[in-house]
């Protein structure tokens, strides 16, 4: 026994919710016939997840129960429930029963609580059973004692029968250690906001899960008509398991920059081009999605800078167009952006499309939408992995704020992991100013580190036939 409940061991498998990526956090769901917590502010999302389960689970042969306590109206909770595309009204009377048990604790109290979820338990033997808000009955007992002794009793009988129960509330940080229906709990999921400079981030977590494992960390989520919609923390742990890697070079859709890199990228390389404003990253990345898309290697534009019509206009300009056949392109704005949300559309594209090369322009729009530099490094590192264990090429660029002499890409944050490095500066020279081009590093073969400059014509990127003079700059930023 601990803080006067007891400890118990859940039975049976895993209630769903119809969410895939919701069960994945759970490790396949909430333990079934167990008793389940889901914490969180008010206005968090835990009377929609309670209900998405309550809907995704019933039948007319093992029901759910809703119940209401005084916390929130039974009226209000069908009202907002109504507008949620997983409610059928048809079920409800037939395989959802609501229950406003308010008035039932003002007149009995506790007692009369366990005594009606009794004859529930009894008359429907439902599948699923909510007590929302749970934390509202606290109030109705004399002490923490009598508290305790009613906890311990509706435990029990829950146990008796093969029932999952949801219990909701509005618990702060510090009692989640106190609280006695914290220990009874088989499961605790806690939904919670935190704030990234102006913005507020829907976080889940799994705080307890008795008996099974789940994914740590805090897991991004969203609230639509759909109900709760959950994006798993992407932080791939090191696999060093051996995968395939093909043997023959991808073109970069520049035949200047292939000899440069020494016949051009490894599948499933992740390259970085960074350089100054209007030096030409878009550019080489174009260059690399349209010849390869034009070899019969599908690939997908992820842009967070140009719209599809400015970036249409771009390609225009050299022959090309975005609507060529094996072009994708998934254009998002930085300014109210859900990273979490973004990679997992990504990771869809790449899927449906069967992408072979991706182009992110840029990652400093998607560190500036991350707001957070842990989870921003996370989410890239295990990006560059997936990548390249499906062998598909990986293209992105960074804009620095140097525009001559760059000496750093420390700050960068990706340049480590990257396994091309192509460095793009400005040149002044003689009251002109040009562009330069130097591959900083290729990862597993040889590369010409020299200092080359080009030109932008109507063909796109030409690099000129000699390499540049060794003045031109440090050929070496770390």
């Amino acid at each position: 026994m601990t803080n006067g409940a007891p400890e118990r061991t859940p039975t049976g498998g895993r209630l769903t919710s119809g969410n895939e990526r919701l069960d994945a956090v759970l490790g396949g769901g909430f333990p079934a016939h167990a008793i389940n917590l889901v914490v969180g502010p008010p206005g968090s999302g835990k009377t929609i997840l309670a209900q998405q389960y309550v809907f995704h689970n019933a039948t007319v042969e093992r029901p759910a129960v809703y119940l209401t306590t005084v916390s929130e109206p039974l009226e209000k909770v069908l009202r907002y429930g109504q507008t949620m595309a997983f409610f059928d009204a048809s079920t409800v009377g037939r395989a959802v029963f609501y229950e406003d048990l308010g008035e039932l604790l003002g007149a009995e109290g506790l007692d009369g609580v366990l005594g009606r979820v009794d004859r529930l338990l009894r008359e429907y033997r439902p599948a699923v059973i909510v007590i929302d808000s749970f934390k509202a009955l606290q109030p109705y007992a004399g002490d923490q004692g009598e508290f305790r002794r009613f906890l311990h009793r509706l435990a029990g009988r829950l146990s008796a029968f093969p029932v999952t129960s949801l219990w909701l509330g509005e618990y702060d940080a510090a009692e989640l250690s106190t609280a006695p229906e914290f220990a009874v709990a088989d499961a605790i999921v806690r939904l919670s906001s935190d704030r990234i400079g102006q913005r507020e981030l829907r976080v889940l977590q799994v705080l307890k899960l008795r008996g099974s494992g789940f994914l740590s960390g805090g897991h991004a989520y969203r609230l639509s008509a759909a109900g709760i919609e959950v994006f798993p923390r992407l932080a791939d742990p090191v696999d060093p398991s051996a995968y395939a890697m093909p043997a023959q070079r991808t073109s970069s859709g520049i035949a200047a920059l292939d000899a440069m890199l020494a016949d051009g990228y490894w599948p499933g390389a992740a390259t970085l081009v960074a350089g100054p404003s209007g030096s030409g990253k878009t550019l080489i990345g174009l260059h690399f999605i349209v010849s390869g898309a034009r070899r019969g290697e599908p690939g997908l534009i992820a842009t967070l800078q140009e719209n599809p019509t400015q970036l249409e206009r771009v390609a225009q300009g050299f022959g090309w167009s975005l609507g060529e056949d094996g072009i994708e392109l998934l254009y998002r704005s930085p300014v109210d952006l859900l990273v979490d949300h973004w990679v997992y559309e990504l990771l869809a594209a790449v899927e449906r499309t069967g992408a072979r090369r991706i182009l992110i322009d840029s990652l400093g729009d998607l560190a500036f939408a991350a707001g957070d530099e842990v989870r921003y490094r996370e989410y890239l590192y295990s990006l560059v992995q997936r990548c390249s264990r499906r062998g598909v090429s990986l293209l992105m660029t960074f804009e620095l704020p140097d525009l001559f002499q760059v000496t750093r890409l420390s700050e960068v944050g990706i340049s480590h992991v990257s396994d091309n490095v192509v460095l793009l500066q400005y040149l002044r020279q003689q009251g002109r100013v040009k562009r330069t081009l130097t591959v900083l590093k290729t990862r597993a073969s040889l590369h010409e580190p020299q200092i080359r400059e080009f030109t932008i014509t109507a063909e796109g990127i030409t690099l000129d036939d000699e390499p540049g003079d060794e003045r031109l700059g440090d050929p070496a930023p770390h």
